[in-house]
């Protein structure tokens, strides 16, 4: 094997250490600075810092990949522009990461954190996960939170068992960006808050696309303080996050917009995410996820291997397939079941 090493290579971590010292603000994490990996490495990249590593582990991920094929809202759209699993997750990540270099915070930690936080969702979107969760309390006392799976996928699924073997920070952040519980760092935080900015917004396009709600039956005064369009809105949410974030200390919404936004999220749920027009694809998409699972626990001979953790039983085998699966290979699984 080639010797590495190189005098950009051996300048490289002294040179990162420099710059953030110089740059980051006393509250960002620093990245040579990580609580460290569950196991210690075989050898470190000398020219990615750790959390520059976990991204790129993560975006080479099976389970990232698979994103591209798992809706938002709208189940198997046939349009080419509606927003995917993936789109979100990328939208996501540059708004966190553009929030994170105005704060002075780390950026590399916010982008891996919101390139991983939905690994774990199963298909057919939130409606999905809300299935899922049902058959798994009702069969086996248990809860499916799409939080707690994208963990298990980044700890244990990956890799044929063996997981990426992320940096404590970045896994603090996929775990609770959404739920219970704050994460531990400001970049955390910031994905969590901007989780909600991307697909509120996104979502209304989308809707607005299929026909399920018009531009003039949006909440007038919201959108008086937010924005007529969604790149307008965005941006009004993203200047009073950094701005509040930083007369607090904290990152944090200022008391008008965060009730605006809160106000649109309402507004989504009862017009659109519970609305009767989306009624069918709900019942679809509970009825997919609810019959596949219950169809594996009864012949678990039918799980493959390759998804099979020896620590895990019967149900959470079941489980980890399932929400492993894109809408397409749901909708197909169901029909050959």
């Amino acid at each position: 094997m080639p010797d590495l090493a190189g005098r950009v290579a051996d300048e490289f971590e002294a040179r990162v250490r420099e710059h953030e010292e110089g740059w980051l603000s006393p509250l960002a994490v620093r990245s040579y600075d990580t609580r460290g990996r569950a196991r210690e490495e075989a050898e470190e990249c000398r020219l990615r810092t750790p959390f520059q590593r976990d991204r790129d582990r993560i975006v080479h991920s099976k389970a990232f990949r698979r994103l591209k094929h798992k809706t938002q809202v709208f189940i198997d759209p046939k349009g080419d522009h509606y927003r995917t699993r993936l789109t979100h997750t990328l939208e996501t990540a540059g708004i966190s990461r553009g929030v994170a270099r105005a704060l002075r915070l780390n950026e590399d930690l916010t982008e891996a954190i919101a390139l991983g936080h939905d690994l774990g969702h199963p298909p057919f979107g939130h409606t999905g996960e809300e299935g899922l969760d049902a058959v798994l309390l009702e069969r086996f006392g248990r809860r499916f939170r799409h939080n707690e799976q994208s963990l298990r996928v980044v700890d244990v699924l990956e890799r044929d068992g063996r997981g990426l073997n992320l940096t404590a920070e970045v896994r603090d952040g996929i775990l609770h960006h959404t739920g219970a519980g704050k994460p531990a760092t400001h970049e955390g935080r910031i994905v969590r808050l901007v989780d909600r900015v991307a697909y509120i917004n996104h979502d209304i396009d989308d809707a607005v696309r299929a026909g399920v709600i018009a531009v003039d039956e949006l909440p007038r005064e919201d959108l008086g303080v937010l924005g007529e369009t969604g790149s307008r809105r965005i941006d009004t949410l993203v200047h009073d996050l950094v701005e509040t974030t930083a007369e607090r200390g904290d990152v944090a919404q200022g008391e008008e917009v965060g009730r605006a936004m809160a106000n649109l999220r309402a507004f989504m749920f009862e017009r659109v995410y519970l609305s009767e027009a989306a009624a069918g694809q709900r019942e679809t998409a509970v009825a997919t996820i609810q019959r596949i699972f219950t169809h594996l626990v009864e012949h678990p001979a039918e799980l493959p291997e390759e998804h099979v953790d020896p620590g895990a039983d019967m149900a959470q085998r079941a489980t980890d397939y399932v929400a492993g699966m894109t809408d397409r290979f749901a909708l197909d699984y169901l029909g050959k079941a």
